[in-house]
């Protein structure tokens, strides 16, 4: 009989690690946008934490929205990976009550001070050692080591955090660790990628009755986080100086070599893989972007960053949230229109955010019409998505068990 208390450990809301915290990201990133142009067009006032309203909005996008995504995402896939167990329901509803801790320490820092700052600092830190416990071991316990670069991944996520922390308790700017986090995500988001598209760009070549024979290739995706990761160092050691601009610049170049693997004719134009090649352009414009302003000494460096994260990020998690979210209940992909709508929505508000850097736009208009963008997408995710991820499997799968899986 189902257990309609979502208290109680044996909710479907805990089957497994991917569904709080969907639901987490989806819920976050309709709210704090919406938080976040009611306080630019309305002056609505939002929680006084160090750094100010640009540190709260950054730092709850990436250790808030994406943080959240990427638990979700490393619960399901990383046993799928290894061919391991799925993560229990206790240390699942354990790291999710520290992911909402996380949020309320952060959010009352303004008005408690340092002490609530550590502690929010301190739990964040908590949530990824725990990713980190649960997860290692099965990594670790490959023999090929084939997936170990997602630990590495969790662990500067945890370095970027205690940074951020650090220089906040110390009254100093944090905004350099959030920018890095960002260049975190960017890596984090071509290994995720090189994973997901080869089921997605096979499974359309299949359905055109052509040889599944895609390979995302380690050196060009090597190359490309190479490139990201000195672009990074770079922001972060000397911010605004020419040679970040060049190493955007090879980031940029990088991404687009990159691109060159998912030449595999009229099946990259599927609904699919095409959404997912979105996600590199998306990369591959924001670095140039940012490369070009650094170099030439103009402005775009905003621009690009926004196509990196409205776009890049935002479009990366809603693809994820849609394949991994749907698959790990057992259910085929949806199919229905709302779902290239809404890719094309992201895209969309990535590039209208953008262009709001420019001169004589409407930024006020523009920027309105982005954040309405991005919310009515993760608002339409929710109404369709909450109910199968609240619910109980109809499939006859267990846990985190996939739609192929379940076949097998």
């Amino acid at each position: 009989m189902l257990n309609r208390n979502p208290a109680a450990l044996a909710h479907p809301l805990w089957l497994c690690g991917f569904r709080p915290f969907f639901l987490a990201t989806a819920l976050s990133a309709a709210g704090l946008i919406a938080l976040w142009g009611a306080f630019l067009g309305h002056g609505l006032p939002l929680p006084p934490v160090a750094g100010g309203p640009f540190v709260w909005h950054a730092h709850e996008l990436i250790f808030g929205f994406s943080l959240a995504a990427v638990a979700g995402f490393a619960l399901t896939a990383i046993p799928e990976f290894t061919g391991t167990a799925s993560v229990p329901a206790r240390p699942v509803r354990m790291l999710f009550a520290l992911w909402l801790a996380g949020r309320a320490g952060f959010w009352l820092s303004g008005g408690i001070g340092a002490p609530a700052l550590a502690v929010a600092g301190l739990i964040h830190l908590g949530l990824v050692a725990g990713l980190v416990a649960l997860l290692a071991p099965r990594l670790l316990a490959d023999l090929e080591r084939r997936h170990l670069s997602f630990l590495w991944a969790l662990v500067a996520f945890a370095v970027l955090i205690a940074g951020f922390y650090a220089d906040a308790l110390a009254g100093a700017s944090p905004a350099r660790w959030l920018h890095a986090a960002v260049g975190l995500l960017m890596i984090l988001v071509v290994l995720a990628m090189s994973r997901i598209s080869m089921r997605i760009v096979n499974a359309a070549l299949d359905e055109r009755g052509e040889s599944p024979d895609y390979r995302a290739r380690p050196p060009k995706r090597n190359l490309a986080i190479v490139c990201i990761a000195a672009y990074t160092a770079a922001e972060f050691l000397a911010p605004g100086e020419r040679i970040g601009g060049w190493l955007a610049l090879a980031a940029a170049a990088a991404l687009c070599h990159l691109q060159s693997d998912w030449h595999v004719g009229r099946a990259l134009f599927r609904r699919w893989p095409l959404m997912l090649f979105a996600v590199y352009v998306l990369m591959a414009a924001g670095y140039g972007l940012i490369g070009f302003a650094l170099v030439s000494g103009s402005d775009g460096v905003s621009a690009g960053r926004h196509l990196l994260t409205v776009g890049a990020i935002g479009l990366s998690i809603y693809m994820v949230l849609n394949i991994a979210g749907r698959m790990h209940c057992g259910r085929e992909l949806d199919e229905r229109l709302w779902v290239p709508l809404g890719a094309a929505a992201l895209f969309a508000a990535a590039v209208v955010r953008a262009a709001t850097a420019l001169p004589g736009v409407p930024a006020n208009l523009l920027l309105a019409l982005s954040s309405l963008l991005w919310i009515g997408v993760f608002a339409l995710w929710l109404w369709h998505m909450a109910p199968l991820l609240a619910g109980p499997r109809t499939d006859g799968g267990t846990g985190c068990q996939g739609i192929v899986d379940k076949a097998g």
